[in-house]
């Protein structure tokens, strides 16, 4: 099912999110190659405790990021924000393990875990690590390596370490301010990811040992060294400030634009928005629009990170923060980052596209060649909708080569006895196809109607008593409301579907798009109905005031928001405080 979206994941690091059928994420992870670590879920031979959480995905995200270490900080926030259910929850900040260098009274290092990272004149603070082992680790190298206090409190007498070298003697003697500072550099150069000097010392170490045979140290020594690449992935989304910030940027080809949103809090990427649109002649002016409206519901951080394509004095104008556009430096690398999402998320969703169509063609094809059909270029499909007798109605969507054509959609009120489903799918049809004659309009090659064969048959004979010829098939679902399978009105038999076949989501694509287009004609019937109702029970308010009410204000919403003011225009002004007091009253 996947197969295909599995081709346009990138072999880069990043964290992934997957989603069940209600858009609601079920699990987050992260990868150091997103294409392999994704494609391994849906390999035929996962644990069965995998194939769980894989019979649950509807579908799947990721954001790329330039480390693993990056993405472990973005899989942990997204864990924490979304809680999926398959993932094991991080309660708080305590899972984040730091290296904590301090200077005074003595150099030294700890792993730390804050609840939250604290400024402190007198260290500083690298990190976070993917988890306190390796964090240990590290620190253990960089003390093999450098002589830093490493006992806990003031002891009388130099110790241990003090002899096998790895202490300077703090407890009992002054050591130079020249040769901590020279310890401190290196230090905090290699934490920031500089290694060199420390690989250069460390290997000068593992020769010395070797030479002299002292192979378990040496080898001790190599294994130390293979956490370094823990400290060198700069994290260019870990900014050190802990500022909230947002950082945009998009990517561009000659019709759309892809454009990404990095929401950064206390220093640390918390998630991605995407999105793409059709641009026309200015991107910038496009996306300058986008953001005006974006912003309007989301938070406005402290700082937002612009390309220089943007125009900062005309955002300020409608989003007031402080815009920086960046030259160098980690925000230009976080800029970066973000474009290169841009970039990656375009192709995909364009190739989506491209395979979805695919899919379409393939499904309408499948599907004309099931029913013997001679084209299958329209289908109608139909849906009725009613609540306990009442506001019946229903609706015809029209699909063109298997794409919908909103234009050419339909929404009939239903005037029979709606608790008779076979009259009122009678009385749709006939209404539909008397007109498309009178009209001499189109016919379709394919009516869909949603229900069983009770539906099909009222279709057919309507169909049949004006004259018309035209194949009919119901779409039967089972008691859980799933589609299940296709009734045939030519041969009256049921025809299964299979449940992962690409013709099974395009037919019901088809049928979730005719039962949305309906519903929403019923609820919009049934708010008008509400408010007439509502205007009944005001008094002073007959039919003409009435009527001059609906026509201004034809919706519950609308007549909540005016002010009595207006109201006063169009009716008398105690007249529409008794309205007024009345909704207020009700809602």
């Amino acid at each position: 099912m996947f197969q295909e979206e599995l081709k346009l994941v990138p072999d880069k690091p990043g964290c992934y999110q997957m989603y069940n059928k209600d858009n609601d994420i079920i699990y987050v992870g992260k990868a150091k190659d997103l294409k392999k670590r994704i494609s391994s879920y849906f390999n035929r031979q996962v644990r069965d405790k995998t194939k769980v959480l894989v019979s649950e995905i509807s579908h799947f995200e990721y954001i790329v990021t330039s480390t693993e270490l990056e993405a472990f900080i973005l899989e942990i926030n997204l864990i924490k924000k979304y809680k999926p259910k398959y993932n094991v929850l991080l309660t708080d900040d305590k899972s984040y393990p730091y290296i904590e260098y301090r200077r005074y009274p003595f150099p030294s290092l700890r792993v730390v875990r804050y609840l939250k990272v604290k400024k402190d004149k007198d260290s500083k603070l690298f990190g976070p690590f993917p988890n306190s082992y390796a964090a240990r680790r590290v620190v253990n190298l960089i003390n093999r390596i450098y002589p830093l206090k490493k006992c806990v409190g003031m002891p009388k007498q130099v110790c241990l370490y003090y002899h096998i070298g790895e202490c300077l003697g703090y407890c009992v003697m002054d050591v130079p301010k020249s040769k901590i500072d020279e310890m401190e550099q290196d230090i905090i150069r290699f934490l920031s990811g500089n290694d060199k000097i420390i690989t250069d010392k460390i290997m000068e170490r593992i020769n010395y040992h070797s030479e002299n045979m002292n192979y378990e140290v040496a080898k001790e020594l190599t294994e130390e060294l293979d956490y370094i690449k823990i400290v060198l992935d700069k994290q260019k989304v870990e900014l050190k400030d802990l500022e909230n910030r947002d950082v945009i940027n998009y990517y561009e080809n000659d019709s759309y634009v892809s454009l990404v949103i990095f929401f950064i809090r206390h220093g640390k990427l918390l998630e991605a928005h995407k999105t793409i649109f059709n641009h026309h002649d200015n991107v910038s002016e496009s996306i300058e629009e986008y953001l005006a409206l974006f912003y309007e519901n989301h938070e406005i951080p402290k700082e937002i990170i612009i390309s220089e394509n943007l125009n900062p004095a005309l955002l300020k104008s409608f989003i007031d923060t402080n815009f920086v556009i960046p030259k160098k430096g980690d925000k230009k690398s976080i800029l970066n980052l973000v474009k290169e999402n841009a970039k990656i998320h375009l192709e995909s969703e364009l190739e989506k596209i491209k395979i979805d169509n695919k899919r379409t063609i393939d499904s309408n094809e499948e599907l004309r060649l099931l029913l013997d059909l001679p084209k299958l270029v329209k289908i109608e499909s139909f849906d009725n909708s009613n609540l306990f007798g009442n506001y019946s109605v229903s609706g015809m969507v029209v699909f063109i080569n298997g794409k919908p054509n909103k234009n050419l959609y339909r929404k009939y009120k239903i005037e029979v006895d709606s608790n008779d489903d076979y009259q009122m799918m009678k009385e749709v049809i006939y209404r539909r196809y008397y007109r498309v004659l009178m009209e001499k309009s189109e016919l379709p090659d394919l009516i869909i109607v949603d229900g069983g064969l009770n539906q099909v048959n009222a279709a057919l004979s309507t169909l049949n008593d004006l004259g018309l010829s035209i194949r009919v098939i119901g779409l039967k679902k089972n008691k859980y409301h799933q589609t299940e399978m296709i009734i045939d009105g030519l041969t009256k038999k049921e025809i299964k579907i299979d449940k992962t076949s690409d013709l099974f989501h395009y037919l019901t694509r088809i049928q979730d798009e005719t039962h949305r287009f309906t519903i929403y004609y019923h609820r919009k019937l049934r708010s008008k109905g509400n408010l007439a109702s509502i205007l009944d029970e005001v008094p002073g308010l007959g039919a003409k005031r009435k009527k001059v009410i609906l026509e201004n204000y034809p919706d519950l919403k609308m007549i909540k928001e005016v002010n009595i003011a207006e109201l006063s225009k169009l009716i008398p002004s105690n007249v529409a405080i008794k309205l007024k007091e009345l909704i207020e009253e009700l809602f």
